[in-house]
């Protein structure tokens, strides 16, 4: 017999079901009528659906226009849910920027997706707040109530696919379903074991060349994460960079590879730099500049060698708190680069706005210079607008001499990738420079 396990609980008042800003139901509203609809249907276990819904990049509407114009933003959006569904349905927020629908007459996976993408059509309409127009986009995460299931387990799964939702982007619909589950398991399973690597200090940096397109000399070397477990052997750093961001391990994950970083390249010849990835969480953490100076001052490194790179996503995040850092470590003399240009949401006033020292091509541009007229083009107006406005260019994902020698001809400077150097670890990048800085060998005509 399927219903939820326990006792329903009891209705003590009705302000203890209500959320005092929105005037919808809570967490144990959500809970009680739950639990109401399984014993009304203990004889007649017909399925029903529950959805969470979070909004996406909710959080820098406080941050840019204040609690209050967020609180309303809330508001319009309960008010649109509930008039979103019939009055067999309920309507609740769960917390922050969460919201849940129940759904009694939904009875399949595809019936739940429908209604899901509906949801998000409406939430992504414009909302008013304080004369300000602002845009967002939801994820729902549903799942299925079929079955034996208390209402926090329904709940937990709608969080599941919830999570699966985010990941795969904005304004994304995923109902939950067993392989979410296993793959749940395997990401918790490698969070501990990523915990535990990182108070260990198992995590090294592996180091890729930086060259003089036009010398072949060695003019740098970007430090990249690497993990290998004992019990899980290598793990991909897209996997486990992806799992730090996700889970709150990015801060500890990150000094733990600067400090090694930094500790091999005092090493290194005095003309050679260090580059260095923030990721979109650590440009909102004010703590940042503080943590990269204080393992600057340890290692007694100079910070006009260390350039710390970030991506045009991670200042869209939050732009006003990646600006301070950005400000905050150029003042200590670190250099600041902007990686992956033109990927992502960001826009050439972004150059003008943040005080960058260098910028990276994206290497999909590099890669398909010579099959597409316009990757060429665009390589051509970011070289002549670099050189304008007195910024650095280094190219990335450089695997063939031809892509060397035609950017070489266009007029970019530096140059990374395969062919000059996959990233290797810290004794064996101390082996190359010992053998000599000319990784290529040759020398290119200007």
């Amino acid at each position: 017999m399927s219903g939820f396990s326990g006792s329903i609980p009891s209705v003590t008042s009705e302000a203890g079901l209500t959320d005092p800003l929105t005037g919808l139901g809570n967490h144990r509203r959500l809970l009680d009528r739950i639990a109401r609809l399984q014993a009304e249907r203990s004889h007649d276990p017909a399925p029903f659906a529950i959805g969470i819904i979070d909004l996406d990049g909710f959080k820098p509407i406080n941050d840019l226009f204040g609690r209050a114009a967020g609180d309303e933003i809330l508001n319009q959006v309960g008010l649109r849910l509930r008039a979103s569904v019939d009055g067999d349905s309920e309507v609740t927020r769960l917390g922050a920027d969460e919201f849940a629908v129940l759904l009694p007459a939904t009875f399949s996976v595809q019936q739940a997706q429908i209604q899901a993408g509906q949801l998000i059509e409406i939430l992504a309409a414009p909302y008013d707040a304080s004369g300000r127009t602002v845009q967002l986009s939801a994820s729902v995460g549903c799942a299925i109530c079929n079955g034996d299931m208390t209402a926090e387990m329904l709940i937990s799964k709608a969080e599941t696919a919830l999570y699966h939702a985010k990941r795969s982007g904005r304004g994304r619909v995923a109902v939950y379903s067993q392989q979410m589950e296993d793959a749940a398991k395997r990401v918790t399973r490698l969070e501990q074991a990523l915990r535990e690597a990182v108070a260990r200090g198992e995590v090294e940096p592996h180091f890729q060349p930086i060259v003089s397109l036009a010398s072949r000399r060695t003019v740098g070397f970007e430090a990249l994460a690497r993990w290998t477990s004992a019990e899980l052997g290598n793990v991909a750093p897209s996997v486990f960079i992806a799992i730090a961001e996700e889970r709150g391990i990015i801060g500890p994950l990150s000094q733990l590879v600067l400090k090694k970083a930094i500790v091999a390249a005092t090493q290194w010849p005095g003309d050679q730099f260090l580059s260095f990835n923030l990721s979109p969480s650590q440009l909102v953490d004010q703590n940042t500049g503080l943590h990269i100076r204080s393992i600057l001052d340890a290692t007694e490194f100079d910070p006009c060698r260390l350039e710390i790179e970030i991506t045009e996503t991670g200042i869209m995040s939050d732009p006003v708190s990646a600006l301070k850092i950005i400000s905050d470590l150029r003042d200590a003399g670190i250099r600041v680069a902007l990686d992956d240009f033109g990927t992502g949401q960001s826009s050439l006033g972004r150059l003008r706005e943040f005080p960058f020292d260098k910028l990276k091509i994206d290497r999909s541009f590099v890669a398909s210079m010579f099959d597409d007229r316009a990757s060429e083009h665009i390589i051509r107006a970011i070289l002549a607008m670099c050189e304008g406005i007195g910024l650095s260019v280094v190219a990335e994902g450089i695997e063939l001499e031809s892509q060397a020698r035609r950017l070489l001809q266009l007029g970019c400077v530096d140059g990374q990738g395969y062919l000059f150097g996959k990233p290797v670890d810290a004794f064996s990048t101390l082996n190359l420079l010992r053998n000599g800085p000319d990784l290529a060998g040759t020398r290119l005509a200007s």
